[in-house]
C-alpha cells in the first residue's frame, strides 16, 4: 500500500508539472490584452472560488504559529512567486529567467536538509548538474547566447528561493493533516491579501471587452482552475507524500514541456541543440531520484 501511495505522489507531481509547463504559454498569449498582475490577480480569483466550491468548509487551525506557516506560504507560494517571476522577465530574457527558475529544487534541498533534517544524497546533486546543463541548452534552443542582465537574473534568483521557502513551509503544513484542499484554499486566500498592496504600485485596470474573448477566458480558466486549483492542490499532496526535496525535482522538466508546447502551439523551431538538452534533463532527473547513497544531517528532536 505505502509503494502505491508513493507512485501516486510522484505520478501527481509529474502530471502537475506537464501542466505548469503549458502555463508559459498560456499567459504569453493573456500578456496581449492584460498586465502580469491582471493575470495573477484574476486567475487565482477564479482558483480560490472553485476550491470554495469543491470544499466550502473552513478550516481552523490550532494556534497562531500554524495560522502563520499559511500566511507565510501564501505570501511565498502565490503573491512574491509569481511577481518576481513575472517582473523579472520584464528586466531580463525568458531563458535566464526559465533556467535560473529551474534551480528551485537545489535550494529546496538545502533548506529541507538545514530547517527539516531530509535526507540528500549524492546523487541529487550530480543530478542535478546533469538538468542544469540540459534545461540552458533547451532555453537557449540554438538561438542565442544567455546573456547577464542583473536585476532581472536577481529577480528570477529571488523567485526560486522563495518557491523553495514554499515548498518546504508546505511540508510542514501537512504534518497538521488538515484537508489537502482546504489548506490550499487557504494558501490562495493569504496570496490574494497579499497580492493587494501590490495593485498600488503596478498598472491594473480592468477591461471588460478582453474578457469577451474566447481565446482569452479559455486561457484564464485554464490557469485558474488547472494550473492553479487542481495543481497547487495536487502539488502539495506529492510534497505531502514524497516530501520536499523530491517532489520539486520535477521542476527540472518545466522547461522541457514549456518548448514542446512551443512548438506544437506557436510554432516556434526546436533545435538539434534543445533536443539534446531535453535528453540531459531528463537524465538529471532519472539520477537525482536514484536511491543509493544517502548524507543524512542529524537533527535534534
Amino acid at each position: 500500500m505505502e509503494n502505491h501511495k508513493l507512485v501516486a505522489g510522484h505520478l501527481s507531481a509529474l502530471g502537475t508539472i506537464l501542466i505548469w509547463g503549458v502555463t508559459f504559454i498560456s499567459t504569453k498569449l493573456l500578456l496581449k490584452d492584460f498586465t502580469p498582475i491582471e493575470i495573477l490577480l484574476f486567475r487565482f480569483i477564479i482558483g480560490y472560488i472553485a476550491l470554495f466550491l469543491v470544499y466550502p468548509h473552513r478550516l481552523k487551525t490550532k494556534d497562531f504559529k500554524e495560522e502563520l506557516l499559511f500566511a507565510l506560504s501564501g505570501l511565498c507560494g502565490v503573491t512574491l512567486y509569481f511577481l518576481l517571476e513575472n517582473i523579472a522577465l520584464t528586466f531580463t530574457l525568458a531563458a535566464n529567467v526559465g533556467i535560473i527558475v529551474s534551480i528551485a529544487p537545489l535550494f529546496t534541498a538545502l533548506l529541507a536538509y538545514f530547517f527539516e533534517g531530509e535526507n540528500l544524497r549524492t546523487e541529487f546533486f550530480i543530478g542535478f548538474i546533469v538538468a542544469i546543463i540540459g534545461i540552458v541548452l533547451v532555453m537557449l534552443n540554438g538561438s542565442y547566447f544567455l546573456r547577464v542582465n542583473p536585476l532581472g537574473d536577481i529577480l528570477a534568483s529571488l523567485a526560486a528561493i522563495v518557491w523553495a521557502v514554499y515548498s518546504v513551509l508546505m511540508r510542514r503544513i501537512s504534518r497538521f493533516h488538515y484537508n489537502t484542499i482546504g489548506c490550499t484554499r487557504k494558501v490562495f486566500f493569504y496570496g490574494l491579501l497579499f497580492m493587494i498592496p501590490a495593485l498600488f504600485f503596478v498598472p491594473f485596470h480592468f477591461d471588460y471587452y478582453a474578457f469577451t474573448k474566447v481565446q482569452n477566458m479559455f486561457n484564464l480558466l485554464f490557469l485558474g482552475l488547472g494550473a492553479s486549483a487542481v495543481c497547487f492542490v495536487s502539488w502539495n499532496w506529492s510534497v505531502s507524500i514524497l516530501g520536499a526535496v523530491k517532489t520539486s525535482v520535477y521542476i527540472y522538466i518545466v522547461p522541457v514541456i514549456t518548448i514542446a508546447a512551443s512548438a506544437l502551439i506557436l510554432h516556434e523551431i526546436i533545435t538539434w541543440v534543445a533536443f539534446v538538452g531535453v535528453l540531459l534533463t531528463l537524465a538529471g532527473l532519472y539520477v537525482s531520484e536514484r536511491k543509493t547513497v544517502k548524507i543524512v544531517k542529524q537533527i535534534d528532536v
